[in-house]
C-alpha cells in the first residue's frame, strides 16, 4: 500500500483533461503537488482551485530537451519527491504515408521521448518506495489503423516502463503503466494532424483518474484497458 497523505507528487501535463482530474484526486487523498504544464495561466487556475495542496507550479514545454529535468529540479526545490505522474500527450490521425516529419517528431517527443527523459531525471530524486505513473493507453495493447505512429509511441512507453520496473526493483520504486480505453479528455478533438474517426462515447476523465489514484495507493504495477471495466 502507498499512502498519499502528505506525499509530494510532480504532475506533468497537469492542466489537461486527464491531468487535471488526476491532480484533483491526488489532492483529495492528501498529496502535496507540484504542477507542470505548458500554460502558466491554466496552471494558475488549477492551483487556485486546489489551494494548499499545491506547493509549486512550473510552466514549460516538456518537449524541450532540458524541460523534464528542470521540472524535477523545480519539484525537489519544494521537498523530497515521492511520486511522478506523466499525463501530457499528443495525437495525430491518418495513414502513415501522409505523416510528415514534423508531426512524427512531435508525436514521439510528447508521447515517448519526454516521459523517458522525465523518468531518467526523476529516478535519482525519488524516495525509495516511490512511484512513476504514465499514460500509454489502450492503443499500446490494440494498435489501430490511421494511428500507427501514435500507437508505436505508446507501445514504446509501455515497454520502457516494464524494463524500468526491473531496474528499480531493489529500491522498490514502482512504475505504473496506465492503458485506459478512449477517454473524453478532448485530445481527439485537437489532433496535431488529421481528423479523428467517429469514436464511441469514451470514459469520463474523473472515473479514470479515480481508478489510477486507487492503483497508486494499492500498489498496482499496471492498469490494462480491462481494468477500467
Amino acid at each position: 500500500m502507498t499512502s498519499l497523505a502528505s506525499a509530494h507528487v510532480l504532475v506533468v501535463g497537469a492542466t489537461g483533461g486527464l491531468g487535471s482530474a488526476l491532480s484533483r484526486h491526488l489532492a483529495d487523498r492528501g498529496a502535496r503537488l507540484t504542477l507542470s504544464s505548458r500554460s502558466g495561466d491554466r496552471l494558475d487556475v488549477l492551483a487556485g482551485e486546489l489551494g494548499d495542496a499545491v506547493v509549486g507550479t512550473h510552466a514549460a514545454d516538456i518537449t524541450f530537451p532540458d524541460a523534464p529535468a528542470e521540472a524535477v529540479r523545480v519539484a525537489t526545490g519544494h521537498g523530497p519527491l515521492d511520486g511522478v505522474v506523466y499525463a501530457a500527450g499528443a495525437v495525430a490521425f491518418g495513414p502513415v504515408t501522409e505523416l510528415d516529419d514534423d508531426v512524427l517528431d512531435a508525436l514521439l517527443l510528447v508521447d515517448l521521448v519526454a516521459p523517458v527523459r522525465l523518468a531518467r531525471a526523476a529516478v535519482p530524486a525519488l524516495a525509495d518506495g516511490g512511484f512513476l505513473a504514465h499514460l500509454s493507453g489502450v492503443v499500446a495493447e490494440r494498435p489501430t489503423a490511421g494511428m500507427a505512429a501514435y500507437c508505436a509511441a505508446k507501445a514504446g512507453l509501455t515497454a520502457f516502463g516494464a524494463a524500468l520496473q526491473h531496474e528499480l526493483r531493489r529500491r522498490k520504486v514502482r512504475v505504473l503503466d496506465v492503458r485506459p480505453p478512449h477517454t473524453e479528455t478532448g485530445l481527439a478533438g485537437r489532433p496535431i494532424a488529421g481528423q479523428a474517426p467517429r469514436l464511441g462515447q469514451g470514459l469520463a476523465p474523473d472515473a479514470v483518474a479515480a481508478r489510477v489514484v486507487r492503483a497508486i495507493e494499492e500498489g498496482e504495477r499496471e492498469l490494462p484497458a480491462a481494468a477500467f471495466g
